[in-house]
């Protein structure tokens, strides 16, 4: 297999990419807030982590930010960080966060472990926050709803998550040829990603951990947030959760958005899927997620952008590739283990994470770059995309929340069905509900939040 490109080359590269955007406009005519000397402050609450210190780093390098505020239940990773930002207030509590020092901030960054995107995004929007959210959005089901409320109620507010692949010209394209129809009508995509895979961040899910005190420097009830209360195991934090079923979304949900996006970019019709049905092991322990996993996600359409009447999303982690044979496709290998590969009547699109973009006719392969009569891809910083529009400055911005929620829901599904392994589940978003299925409706939709850390209605 060949490696996922190299994240540090990947944030200098686009970091790089972003040094020669011009200073922002003073104009801050659409921010519901904003301090006296004309800077987004922002507040960054996960400030280390897998990506948190990336996001923050990132943000704060925009010439129009200030960070003011720091909160993180690490107390070691609020030190770090509060070493780049002696002037930030810092705090251990969310909560506290906005009851104390809310005046303070204009915008927030949330770089926290899944579970507790809902309830400190919501809380942000509630307040009248820009957010700039890690992915997966959400982490339940309904909790897509109460964002899709959030956001309707609160629409001057700029939303944006951590969706940073969208700015490779290779992806950006491969939108342009999809939309366009440039290979005739889709047919159906095929998407898979490596993980969960050895390292750092998944545990084969199979291992409890053992029932241990937590971690001097954690406070572990923060951690927890709405979660029920629950004894720390040896080795979850800070990076395994992503394994447990109550904190993490395992391989297809952390990857969701890096994959699926450009499908979601490239279809307005894909709304909310019809049917869910994910092939996999039942999970040995009912604390962890399972793999390998292979779901198929299916939207009804109608559409000239579709050949048939229905278009799936064939989703699966672990690397399982599909067939190239069956494709259409010559004998070789794909350019990564995290792929994107949509099947159309003239043609087959193959994307990587990394923006690497096929285009296969009859066994012939184009590079995607160099279809005709696509547009310019200039430069584009993730980040400062998302500050740049929180101040009035209209640049391209991938991915805000309302394009997010069409990807997390195709990924939560995939993830959620793990626990029906094989069972066809007829998903009814208005209602909530798998028409079919009184007890997934009951089990894998919602969960009960613990007192004091419910995700805030938004009205």
């Amino acid at each position: 297999m060949k490696p996922t490109i190299d994240r540090r080359r990947f944030l200098w590269t686009t970091g790089a990419a972003g040094i020669g955007l011009a200073t922002a406009a003073r104009s801050f005519a659409q921010a519901p807030s904003v301090s006296p000397n004309s800077k987004l402050r922002v507040l960054s609450i996960g400030v280390v982590g897998s990506i948190g210190g990336t996001d923050r780093q990132q943000i704060a390098a925009h010439p129009s930010v200030e960070m003011v505020g720091l909160c993180d239940v690490d107390s070691d990773a609020l030190a770090k960080a509060a070493k780049d930002h002696p002037a930030a207030f810092t705090c251990g509590d969310y909560r506290e966060a906005f009851s104390k020092h809310g005046d303070k901030f204009d915008a927030v960054i949330v770089s926290t472990p899944d579970h507790s995107h809902a309830p400190i995004m919501l809380t942000a929007l509630g307040n009248r926050k820009h957010v700039y959210g890690q992915k997966p959005l959400v982490h339940q089901l309904e909790e897509l709803v109460m964002m899709e409320k959030a956001i309707a109620a609160r629409p001057d507010l700029v939303t944006q998550v951590g969706n940073q692949r969208m700015v490779f010209p290779g992806r950006r394209a491969a939108v342009e040829i999809l939309r366009r129809g440039m290979l005739g009508k889709a047919i159906e995509a095929h998407v898979w990603v490596g993980s969960p895979a050895a390292n750092q961040y998944f545990n084969f899910n199979h291992q409890t951990g053992i029932p241990a005190p937590p971690p001097a420097k954690l406070d572990w009830n923060l951690w927890l947030c709405a979660t029920e209360t629950v004894p720390y195991r040896t080795g979850m934090t800070p990076l395994i959760w992503r394994s447990w079923w109550d904190y993490g979304t395992n391989g297809l949900g952390d990857w969701g958005c890096h994959v699926l996006d450009v499908i979601f970019y490239s279809y307005d019709e894909l709304q909310s899927p019809i049917a869910v049905q994910t092939h996999c092991p039942k999970a040995e322990n009912p604390l962890f997620h399972t793999n390998p996993c292979h779901s198929t996600v299916t939207y009804a359409v109608d559409s000239h952008s579709f050949a048939g009447k229905v278009f799936p999303i064939h989703y699966s982690d672990s690397a399982l590739a599909p067939s190239r044979a069956a494709l259409g496709l010559p004998p070789g290998n794909f350019p990564e283990e995290n792929m994107t590969v949509v099947v159309c009547e003239d043609g087959v699109l193959a994307l990587s994470a990394g923006g690497a973009v096929e285009i296969w006719r009859d066994g012939k392969l184009t590079p995607g770059l160099e279809m005709p009569a696509l547009p310019e891809f200039p430069p584009l910083n993730h980040w400062h995309a998302w500050v740049d529009n929180c101040i009035g400055k209209k640049t391209e911005l991938r991915s805000p929340f309302k394009d997010a929620i069409r990807m997390t829901e195709a990924a939560l599904l995939a993830v959620k069905a793990t626990r029906f392994p094989g069972e066809e589940l007829r998903w009814d978003k208005p209602s909530l509900t798998f028409s079919n299925h009184a007890e997934a409706s009951k089990a894998i939709v919602r969960r009960a939040y613990r007192e004091g850390f419910a995700p805030p209605a938004v009205i």
